[in-house]
C-alpha cells in the first residue's frame, strides 16, 4: 500500500458531506471595472455578446454596493457619476437603475430595459470599492483540521509532481488568469466539484483581488491547514463557498468578527451580512447581527439605515440584545425606514415588522403620545397598531398577577431589550486614575442612581437604588473587602427597596463597553453575583478598538418572573 494511498484514506475520513455545488457564474450580466485599479473604475456590464456601460441616472450607493459585492469586494466606498473614470464606447446597457442593495448582481435591479436610455457616455457611472487593505491589523490565526500526514501532502502540492488536473482561475473581467496543476485524486474527495475520471480541468471565476490567496486555499484541500488573516478572510471564504468546503467557511467566517469594529459607516457590516445570507453562512450572519444589535442606535442614525434589506430588518427586530434608548425610539426608526423604502416593502412585510415592536415596553408617556401619530404604519395597519397600543396600556395599568397567565403566550413581547435611556443607565468614563481609599468622595468610578422598580406605570414611583463601580487594581478591590485577580472589574448592585420585588421582578443587568469618541460598542456582558470581570482583548468576542479610551455603561434590565 503506497504512502499516497494512505494519504487519500486519511483525507476520506476527514471529508464532509457537502450540499453546495460548484457555482459557475454565467457570462450574461457580469460586470467589470475599467480603470487603473482593480477596485475602482467605470462600470461595464456584459449583455448580448458585448460589454456596455451604465448611465449615472439613479446611480447611488445602493447600486454601487451591488456592483462591488458582485465583483467580490466587501462593499462600496463611493459612487462616481458623470464619466469621472472616462467615457466608454459601445452600447449604454443600463439606465435609471434602482437597486435595493441586497441583489446579488446588477442585472437583478430595476432598470428601464436593456439598451433603453437617453444618456450619452459623458454620464457613464463608476464606483470605488472597498479592498480591505486599509485595515492595519495583521493578526492571524491558524485553521487546522488535519489528521496526520498534512506535511507530506503539502509538499506534494508544492512540488506538483504527478499533477494531472488543471484549475483555471479567471478574473471576473477576463483580463487575468491563473492556472494551477493539482492532483485529480485529491479533488475527487470533494464530491461537490463533480470531478470524474474523464475530467481534465475546471474554470473558476474569482475577483483579481483574491488571486494571491488561491494557492493557499488549494493547498488547504491537501493539508486541511491554513493561516487566515483579516485581509485574506473574505477571499478564502469566497473560495470555500465556490468549492463547497463548508468547514473552512465556518472557520474563516469567525475571523470576520475582527473586521466588524473597523468601519463606523456600517457599509462593511451590512455587506458582510448580505454575503452571509447568499452563502448560507449562519455563523457570519449571527456575528454581524450581534454587532449591529449592540450598535443599533448608531446604525439607525447612519445613512446606511435606509438601505438595509427587509430580511435584515426582520432579523434585527426579533432580537433582545438590541441596544437602544427605548422601544419608542425603535418604533420611530422603523417608521423612517418604511417611509424611505416606499413601495419596496409590501403591506404584509410592514405588518410582520410591526408585530416585532414591543408595545408593552414603550414608556407610558410616549405610549400616550404614540396614539396620536399619523405615521405610515398606523395609516396602513390601524387595527394592528391600535391593538399594540391597547396591550401596552393594559400592561402598564394592570398588576402582574392579572396578566401572568397570558404572558406565557406572548413570546418575547414583554422581554426587555437593552434600553439605555438616562432613567435606566449610568456611564463611568474615568478608567485611568487609581484612587486611594481616602479619596472616596472624589472617585469618579463610583456612581449611584435610582430607577423605577419596573418600567410599567404601576412601579414608576417605587424606586430601587443602584451603585456602579469600576476597579482597576487589587488595592481598590481590597478597599471594599473584595479579592480580585483580573482587571478591570465592574460591580453593580441594588440596595434599599430591591428585596421587596424579588418574588415578581428579576434584574438581568448588562455592562456595555464602548469607545468614548467613536460611538462603537464592542463588548456586552451580564453580571454574576453583581460582578463583571472584563475579559482581556484577546479573549473578547470582538477586539477592543480603543483599549486606552473606552467607557463603562451600566444598564438596569428589569423583567417579570
Amino acid at each position: 500500500m503506497s504512502l499516497l494511498y494512505l494519504h487519500f484514506c486519511l483525507l476520506n475520513l476527514l471529508s464532509l458531506a457537502e450540499d453546495d455545488r460548484l457555482k459557475q457564474p454565467k457570462q450574461e450580466g457580469r460586470v467589470r471595472l475599467v480603470g487603473d485599479l482593480p477596485s475602482s473604475g467605470r462600470v461595464e456590464v456584459y449583455h448580448d455578446g458585448q460589454w456596455g456601460t451604465v448611465c449615472d441616472d439613479g446611480w447611488e450607493l445602493a447600486e454601487a454596493q451591488v456592483v462591488c459585492r458582485q465583483l467580490g469586494f466587501p462593499g462600496a466606498i463611493s459612487v462616481k457619476p458623470g464619466g469621472q473614470y472616462g467615457e466608454g464606447s459601445g452600447p449604454i446597457w443600463l439606465d435609471d437603475m434602482n437597486c435595493k442593495g441586497s441583489e446579488s448582481s446588477l442585472s437583478e435591479c430595476s432598470f428601464k430595459g436593456w439598451g433603453v436610455t437617453d444618456c450619452s457616455h459623458k454620464e457613464d457611472a463608476g464606483v470605488d470599492c472597498e479592498t480591505g487593505k486599509n485595515i492595519t491589523s495583521n493578526r492571524q490565526f491558524s485553521v487546522d483540521n488535519s489528521l496526520g500526514l498534512s506535511h507530506d501532502l503539502g509538499l506534494l502540492f508544492d512540488s506538483g509532481d504527478g499533477c494531472d488536473f488543471r484549475i483555471n482561475v479567471q478574473d471576473t473581467s477576463e483580463e487575468e488568469e491563473l492556472t494551477f496543476c493539482v492532483h485529480k485524486m485529491i479533488l475527487m474527495f470533494y464530491p461537490e466539484l463533480n470531478i470524474t475520471n474523464d475530467s481534465r480541468n475546471i474554470a473558476v471565476n474569482v475577483s483579481q483581488t483574491c488571486h494571491p490567496h488561491v494557492s493557499a486555499f488549494l493547498r488547504y484541500l491537501y493539508t486541511r491547514q491554513i493561516d487566515v488573516s483579516i485581509t485574506s478572510a473574505q477571499c478564502l471564504h469566497q473560495l470555500a463557498f465556490i468549492f463547497g468546503v463548508k468547514k473552512l467557511m465556518e472557520d474563516v467566517g469567525r475571523t470576520f468578527t475582527l473586521l466588524l469594529p473597523e468601519d463606523n459607516t456600517f457599509l462593511t457590516q451590512v455587506s458582510m451580512y448580505e454575503y452571509g445570507v447568499r452563502t448560507g453562512d449562519l455563523v457570519l450572519q449571527e456575528n454581524v447581527l450581534q454587532y449591529l444589535s449592540w450598535n443599533c442606535e448608531y446604525l439607525i442614525s447612519s445613512p446606511v439605515w435606509s438601505t438595509i434589506s427587509f430580511h435584515m430588518m426582520d432579523a434585527l427586530l426579533q432580537r433582545s440584545d438590541l441596544i437602544v434608548n427605548d422601544e419608542a425610539f425603535l418604533l420611530e426608526a422603523l417608521e423612517t425606514w418604511i417611509q424611505d423604502k416606499g413601495e419596496e416593502i409590501s403591506s404584509d412585510q410592514q405588518a410582520s415588522l410591526l408585530n416585532h415592536i414591543r408595545f408593552l415596553l414603550i414608556p407610558v408617556d410616549k405610549l400616550y403620545e404614540t396614539q396620536f401619530s399619523s405615521s405610515v404604519l398606523r395609516q396602513n395597519h390601524e387595527k394592528l397598531y391600535l391593538t399594540g397600543l391597547l396591550r401596552g396600556f393594559q400592561f402598564n395599568a394592570l398588576p402582574f398577577s392579572k396578566i401572568r397567565n397570558q404572558m406565557d403566550n406572548m413570546s418575547s413581547e414583554y422581554l426587555s431589550r437593552i434600553y439605555t435611556g438616562d432613567e435606566w443607565s449610568v456611564i463611568i468614563n474615568d478608567t485611568t486614575v487609581n484612587y486611594p481609599y481616602y479619596h472616596y468622595g472624589q472617585n469618579n468610578r463610583i456612581q449611584t442612581f435610582s430607577t423605577p422598580a419596573y418600567p410599567s406605570a404601576l412601579y414608576r414611583e417605587q424606586k430601587v437604588q443602584w451603585k456602579a463601580q469600576v476597579f482597576l487594581s487589587a488595592q481598590e478591590c481590597s478597599n471594599y473587602g473584595m479579592s480580585c485577580t483580573s482587571f478591570p472589574v465592574a460591580r453593580f448592585y441594588g440596595y434599599g427597596n430591591q428585596e421587596r420585588y424579588t418574588s415578581t421582578i428579576r434584574y438581568s443587568n448588562r455592562l456595555i463597553l464602548s469607545c468614548k469618541y467613536e460611538n462603537n460598542v464592542f463588548h456586552v456582558q451580564d453580571f454574576k453575583n453583581s460582578m463583571a470581570v472584563v475579559p482581556n482583548n484577546s479573549s473578547m468576542d470582538l477586539p477592543n478598538p480603543c483599549p486606552d479610551d473606552y467607557s463603562f455603561r451600566f444598564v438596569v434590565r428589569p423583567e417579570y418572573i
